[in-house]
């Protein structure tokens, strides 16, 4: 029986690291192309190591403002992150410690939310956006985006398992107000959840293409996902370049993740145990 399930676990090894290679050759094919002159990136046989050059690099700092799409994009990640975070945590605290009437419906239009694409409600989204004056601004990028059902899904389920009834109780006994509460002992008990968010909304907000492009037309307010699209025209992409922007576009999602991804995992499976 032992052998059987050490042989088990090594199949199941293998192919985990099969995946994780066809996963992270991509990614290790775009860093190192990126360092690659044109002719070098159709030479064949492909090779991932060539004749290394920062040219593209050189030509993305001169020919484009990088460090203003970076900055763009920095501020709508960061601010709708705080805004996703604050309006999650509060909203699934509401619903996995409060009773009140409309709880059970409030729930179940939540989680009927998570099926509906932003494609279906893009076009209310935009028009309400158009009469108070959101349209080409940046607060229309972090403002619409940052209550998510995803997001106060997992605080609701995270809440209901971590946060024991007997500590609100026993701090409501010694005289703690709502907000008291929730500042001193819901939100240090939901570091995990918030940790969890972060990532994902970062993640969100960093990637997101099809909603700048509809609320910005003005070029001093793209994101750096908007700024991929420059080199990737209807009849020339210019694949250096485009490689390079990638690469450094990639590194800021890599950054939290790793820096974060302890908490994240414990923060995505405690929602799923109750």
């Amino acid at each position: 029986m032992k052998k059987r399930k050490r042989v088990l676990l090594v199949i199941l090894n293998l192919i985990v690291y099969t995946f994780a290679i066809f996963y992270v050759l991509p990614i290790v094919w775009t860093v190192f192309s990126s360092f690659k002159e044109e002719a070098d990136l159709f030479s064949w046989p492909p090779r991932l190591i060539t004749k290394l050059t920062l040219i593209n690099y050189r030509n993305i700092f001169s020919k484009t403002p990088l460090p203003l799409f970076m900055r763009n994009s920095f501020l709508i990640s960061i601010s709708a992150t705080v805004l996703t975070v604050m309006i999650s945590v509060m909203s699934g605290y509401a619903l996995a410690k409060y009773r009140f009437g409309a709880k059970g419906f409030v729930s179940s239009f939540t989680l009927s939310m998570l099926m509906i694409p932003l494609q279906v409600i893009m076009v209310p989204i935009y028009l309400v956006l158009s009469k108070i004056g959101m349209i080409n601004t940046l607060w229309g990028l972090i403002i619409p985006p940052s209550a998510t059902p995803t997001g106060i899904f997992l605080a609701q389920r995270y809440l209901l398992s971590a946060l024991p009834d007997e500590i609100l109780e026993s701090a409501r006994i010694d005289g703690a107000g709502e907000l008291r509460i929730f500042f001193r002992i819901v939100l240090p008990l939901s570091t995990p959840l918030i940790a969890a968010l972060s990532v994902l909304s970062f993640t969100w907000r960093w990637n997101d293409f099809l909603w700048p492009l509809i609320v910005v037309g003005t070029p001093k307010l793209y994101t750096i996902q908007l700024a991929l699209g420059m080199y990737a025209g209807e009849h020339i992409v210019q694949w250096g370049p485009l490689l390079a922007m990638t690469t450094i576009s990639m590194l800021p999602v890599l950054v939290v993740f790793l820096l974060l991804q302890k908490y994240f995992v414990k923060g995505i499976t405690t929602g799923a145990i109750k």
